[in-house]
């Protein structure tokens, strides 16, 4: 059912589009049919009388023209504006597949693609030169195609959306809005060189939370160096002496192997039927075997006899390596995963599948050290990186003792402590310092390679740790543009893409 509203300008005067010119003379009239927003779930279509007015103005190449109304039509329009803002908003929030099943579901029907149409047609939204901008990238075709997003940080609204993320785009922005003061942004060299060449002027601002994480990444990679000392001491050995043990006799072939479990019950079935008084003839029948497959297995008193040593002895690449997995083992890892990207930093040129298998074969009935397993790295690094106020009092304990074992840990725990401090109360003029003390720290490499590359960025690196500006802005808008990307699939074109950042 439709519903339909008749509707009559009561205008005395239009205005011609092309000219401006005021103009009285009625040429004539039609009748238009714009729909409008439904109510109570049906259609409603406006049956609006439209004029043709006569311009003027001898000069203006419109001999006549249309009146619009105000806030109802405009030029071609198939919808009133109340149906144009509505759809509109729709789009931007839902974008086209699941937009237009909105639509289906509210009375007013339209295709994806009309929604998509209607995005595009809006005009950028005006933007005033902002004070103090924050860039980030993000990922428009993750590890291949990245872009750039810029925040206003004052008001924490999107700027724009540049398609790459290069030194020369960024820089191209930055010239053309001069008022530009302050740039918040991580330390990729990129943003660095856009920053400085397109705003000169301006002061770079390092965010604090790509510091601390990357402070934490350095701070882990210490601790797994030191993983040895994670483990407690062992007990002194009782005054008594142990009883000696008769070192077992290990089969050639190892447990739990298919092959060699066949072999061995193969040995067993053709032992038992020759001491049952079957003969080798007899014996090979039965089984389906050859002769001579029956006279090597009679002459074998034990199956390991029946090696040859082709298919076990055989050297591997992974040989070189056994020794430290089976240290790392016996240290507490039992993740074939975790052990093979240890093996491949060490320069394993194998893959993830000949460590599985050497684990579940060899290493799982290896029996572990006796007592509490000793926590991961990661772990560790959490205790390290938070306050120790908030440690609970069961991990204070526990870092306690690791911190006991190691110096080098305990030494990191300070250097951490006393940057989490200039971070937190802003003090950056002690970062010099902290940087030439983290940097003579030969047992801590990962931590001096991080102050290290603090020196290359100093200027904006004590500046983030200064000013109270910072990216966590730009970061949520990262993440609403993962959002919306979700939304579309991945298949949104950057200026559809743009369009629903800045104007949603």
């Amino acid at each position: 059912m439709v519903v339909q509203v008749e509707a009559l300008s009561t205008a005395t005067r239009a205005a011609c589009p092309g000219c401006g010119c005021w103009s009285e003379r009625i040429h004539g009239s039609y009748l238009r049919c714009p729909r409008d927003l439904p109510a109570a779930g049906k259609l409603v279509v406006v049956a609006l009388r439209v004029r043709r007015f006569v311009c003027s103005e001898d000069s203006c190449p419109r001999k006549t023209f249309a009146e619009q109304v105000p806030g109802l039509t405009r030029r071609f329009g198939r919808r009133t504006e109340r149906l144009r803002s509505a759809l509109v908003s729709v789009g931007l929030a839902l974008a086209g597949r699941a937009g237009a099943r909105l639509t289906d579901a509210l009375g007013a029907s339209v295709s994806r693609n009309t929604l998509l149409r209607l995005i595009a047609s809006l005009p950028d939204p005006p933007i005033a030169v902002p004070r103090v901008v924050g860039v980030d990238e993000y990922a428009q075709r993750r590890g291949r195609i990245y872009g750039t997003v810029l925040v206003d940080v004052e008001t924490r609204r999107p700027i724009d959306l540049l398609p790459d993320r290069e030194a020369d785009t960024l820089a191209a922005w930055l010239a053309e809005r001069p008022g530009v003061e302050i740039v918040c942004r991580d330390r990729a060299p990129f943003f660095a060189e856009g920053a400085t060449r397109g705003a000169p002027q301006a002061l770079q601002v390092a965010d604090r939370w790509h510091l601390w994480h990357n402070l934490g990444e350095a701070a882990e990679k210490c601790v797994y160096r030191h993983r040895g000392c994670l483990r407690p001491l062992p007990a002194p050995p009782d005054d008594e002496p142990e009883e000696e043990t008769e070192p077992a006799t290990s089969s050639p072939w190892p447990t739990g192997h298919r092959f060699a479990e066949r072999t061995r019950t193969k040995h067993a079935t053709i032992h038992a039927l020759l001491a049952a008084g079957h003969s080798k003839r007899s014996v090979a029948r039965q089984l389906g075997m050859t002769l001579n497959t029956i006279l090597r297995f009679s002459r074998a008193t034990t199956p390991e006899e029946m090696f040859t040593g082709q298919w076990q002895s055989r050297p591997t690449r992974l040989d070189a390596y056994k020794p430290y997995l089976d240290q790392r083992w016996q240290e507490g890892c039992t993740n074939a995963w975790k052990l093979w990207e240890e093996i491949k930093d060490q320069g394993y040129p194998r893959g993830y599948s000949t460590v599985r298998d050497y684990v579940n074969r060899t290493l799982r009935g290896k029996p572990q050290p006796v007592g509490p397993r000793p926590p991961s790295a990661r772990v560790v690094t959490r205790w390290i990186l938070t306050h120790p106020d908030a440690l609970p009092e069961g991990d204070r304990v526990q870092l306690k003792a690791v911190l006991a074992n190691c110096p080098e840990l305990a030494a990191l725990t300070e250097h951490v402590r006393s940057f989490a401090h200039m971070l937190t109360q802003l003090h950056g003029h002690q970062l010099p310092a902290w940087i030439d003390t983290a940097t003579a720290t030969p047992d801590l490499p990962s931590l001096r390679r991080f102050a290290q590359h603090l020196e290359r960025d100093l200027d904006a690196v004590i500046a983030g740790l200064t000013q109270p500006w910072n990216s966590g802005v730009v970061e949520g808008h990262v993440n609403r543009i993962k959002m919306l990307k979700r939304q579309m699939f991945g298949r949104a074109s950057f200026e559809l893409l743009r369009k629903r950042v800045l104007l949603a």
